[in-house]
This record gives C-alpha cells, sequence and structure tokens, in this order.
C-alpha cells in the first residue's frame, strides 16, 4: 500500500521540532524494549495528553461503564497494596478518578510517588484480568486478530490518507509452514513465545520521519506502557546520539527519567537480538511487540461466562511491528541482510537441528545476533 497524497499531516502528527518529553519517553522505552515498571513519574503536561492516552488504552474517560471499570481496578491496586506493603496512601490521592492520577503523577513530591506506585499496580491487574477474560472466551485466534487488523488498518489508512510520511504499509498473518519453522529454530521451542503471529511493517520516507510515525501509533494505535519488555530491536538509531543531532530533542534529553548512557553497551549484550540470530549484522531496523489491547465488540463480550464480569472488556493480542526508512530497507535488501538470506539461513539451521541435533564439535556458528 503506497502513499501518493501531499496533503499536509493533520495537527495531531508531531514532527520533531514539535515533540514533548512525553512522546520523547516513550519512544526511548519502544526502542530498548523497557518496562513502564521501571519508571518513577509521567510527562503529562496537560489533561488531554493523559486522556488521550487512556483512549489509547481503548477507555474512554467519560463513558460511566469504563469509568467503573478504571476505579474498580484503582480500588484493587489500592488495597493490595495496603495488604501486601502496609502502603500509606493519602485520602485525596485514593480519592482521584484515574485522569487525574495521571495527572499527580507527572507531578512532584510524596503524593507524586503514590501516584506512580499505585498506577503501576493498575496496570499490572488491569493487564492481568484482559488476559483471562480473553481465556475464558470461546473466540478463536483468528477472530481476535480480525479485531487487530481492523484497528491498524484503520488508524494507518487515516495516516495515509492524511499525506504522513509513509512510503509502504504492509500487514499480514504468519502462515502455519513459517510458525512450525521458527518454532524448530528457537532454543524454547514452546509456541507461547512466538510473537510475530499478527505483524506489520512500514515503511517511511526518511530515517527523522520514524520518531514521529511511532509516536503518533503510540497514541492512536497502542500505548507505550504495553510494549513487551526484551522484545524490542533497534539497529537503526544510537539513542543519545540521535538526540544530540536535533535541537528539540537535545532539548527534551536532560529530561529523561533514566541514565542518560543506559543505551551504550547495549550493543555487546543485546538480549532481544538474540532472537533474530538468523538476521545480518548489518541489518538496519525498528522491531518491537506489544500486547495490543483490543475491546471486544458487545456481542463477543456476551460469550464471556458470568465469572469473568467484573475483567471488563479489553483483551490483549501480542503483535509485531517493523518500521523503517526507505534508504535503510533499499541497503538491507543487499547481500546478506536481504529477507530471502535470513530465511535460508533460518531453514539450515532447522534442517541441521532436526537431523543432527545439538553437535558439540561442530555447532552451528554462533550469531552476531
Amino acid at each position: 500500500m503506497a502513499n501518493t497524497n501531499s496533503t499536509p499531516p493533520d495537527t495531531r502528527y508531531r514532527p520533531l521540532n514539535k515533540f514533548r518529553l512525553a512522546d520523547l519517553e516513550a519512544i526511548r522505552l519502544v526502542l530498548r524494549g523497557g518496562s513502564v515498571i521501571d519508571w518513577h513519574r509521567l510527562n503529562f503536561t496537560e489533561e488531554e495528553e493523559a486522556l488521550e492516552f487512556l483512549r489509547s488504552q481503548e477507555l474512554e474517560p467519560t463513558d460511566d461503564v469504563d469509568r467503573a471499570r478504571m476505579e474498580s481496578v484503582k480500588d484493587e491496586a489500592i488495597a493490595f497494596l495496603r495488604r501486601n506493603f502496609d502502603f500509606p496512601i493519602p485520602k485525596p490521592v485514593a480519592n482521584l478518578e484515574l485522569p487525574g492520577l495521571l495527572m499527580l503523577a507527572s507531578g512532584k513530591g510524596h503524593r507524586q510517588v503514590c501516584a506512580c506506585t499505585i498506577l503501576k499496580v493498575m496496570h499490572i491487574i488491569h493487564h492481568l484480568q484482559g488476559r483471562e477474560l480473553a481465556f475464558t472466551l470461546p473466540i478463536s485466534d483468528q477472530e481476535i486478530f480480525y479485531l487487530v487488523e481492523e484497528k491498524v488498518y484503520r488508524v494507518i489508512g487515516g495516516m495515509l490518507a492524511n499525506g504522513f510520511p509513509i512510503l509502504e504499509f504492509i500487514g499480514g498473518r504468519k502462515n502455519k509452514d513459517s510458525l512450525y519453522t521458527k518454532l524448530m529454530s528457537k532454543p524454547e521451542t514452546i509456541a507461547a513465545n512466538i510473537y510475530d503471529k499478527l505483524r506489520f511493517r512500514i515503511v517511511t520516507r526518511s530515517t527523522d520521519d520514524i520518531f514521529p510515525v511511532v509516536n503518533y501509533m503510540l497514541r492512536h494505535i497502542f500505548p507505550f506502557n504495553y510494549v513487551i519488555p526484551s522484545q524490542s530491536t533497534n539497529t537503526l538509531f544510537h539513542f543519545r546520539s540521535y538526540c544530540a543531532e536535533h535541537p528539540r530533542l537535545r532539548e527534551l534529553f536532560e529530561g529523561l527519567q533514566l541514565a542518560p548512557d543506559l543505551e551504550d553497551g547495549m550493543e555487546d549484550y543485546d538480549l532481544p537480538r538474540l532472537e533474530h540470530r538468523f538476521s545480518a549484522s548489518d541489518n538496519q531496523v525498528v522491531h518491537f511487540v506489544v500486547d495490543m489491547p483490543v475491546r471486544l465488540p458487545a456481542e463477543v463480550a456476551s460469550r464471556a461466562p458470568s465469572s469473568a464480569a467484573n475483567l471488563g472488556a479489553i483483551v490483549f493480542v501480542q503483535t509485531e511491528f517493523q518500521i523503517i526508512d526507505r534508504s535503510s530497507e533499499q541497503q538491507n535488501e543487499l547481500g546478506e541482510a536481504s529477507h530471502a538470506a535470513y530465511k535460508e539461513r533460518q531453514k539450515i539451521a532447522v534442517m541441521h537441528r532436526l537431523k543432527v541435533g545439538i553437535d558439540n564439535s561442530k555447532s552451528i556458528p554462533p550469531s552476531k545476533d
């Protein structure tokens, strides 16, 4: 799917020079595959940012049912903290609705710490309950995948129609043969470890378009807090150096909450890339996996048993995204970095494993990836 529309992007699209601290913080989390549980604050400056964040979670702050759902999860989180850690929570904090809690977590002081702690526990509870809901429903993977595809195609289609700097967008489901091959190529031959049954690939006009495009996706397709930790691969950007090259990012960089040199040295022991050991060492891409929140249609949610009445109507679906600029994509398709070469290396490794298993004297060469 190619974009030939020259219409300027809508005002919700933020180029690099319009980025906010919350935008850069979220992008950094995506690139390194981090977890919000390791954060100690949020960076929302306006309530509209907090409301937009909630909507990216498939929660509507003005809907009475969703507000009741948020209150239920918040109450359970507070009860957990008091029950297990004797955690003191001031009544004014406990009484805040979720948008107010998000804004308080973006401030300073003891109450800010309380708000952040509550939100972290809420994140875990909501996620676990969404997972539990999915297991209780008589619904196939294919039905769930359709809901994800509808959501992604709708948003990306709007981006294309509004002239966003996307040159190509491809979505797809991994076929059975690919699933069999991938499982046999992995050290852990467990189906739960396949993250790209559903995957989407985006090619941008230039490298400088990647951060803004991902930022828009984080605000309209999936929230940053559900990026799956340790499942990101970033071989396109050295984060600190890239920020230093752009005045607005350089200005924001000093405000990031984690160590400025956090990414330095990660290339020497990059756990996520072990998953891509058949990739060429010069392959350039941004790859990440999200547990995407998807709201169930009423007719689907009604199939849930009565025991799931308090689990809400949102499930989570593991979905892979790849994003790359045109120049890097063209470079990847030359020689060892091409997709065809990758698949061939994978097939050779699987055949070797099926025929001889582990050969201690002459094993598969260790990967650079």
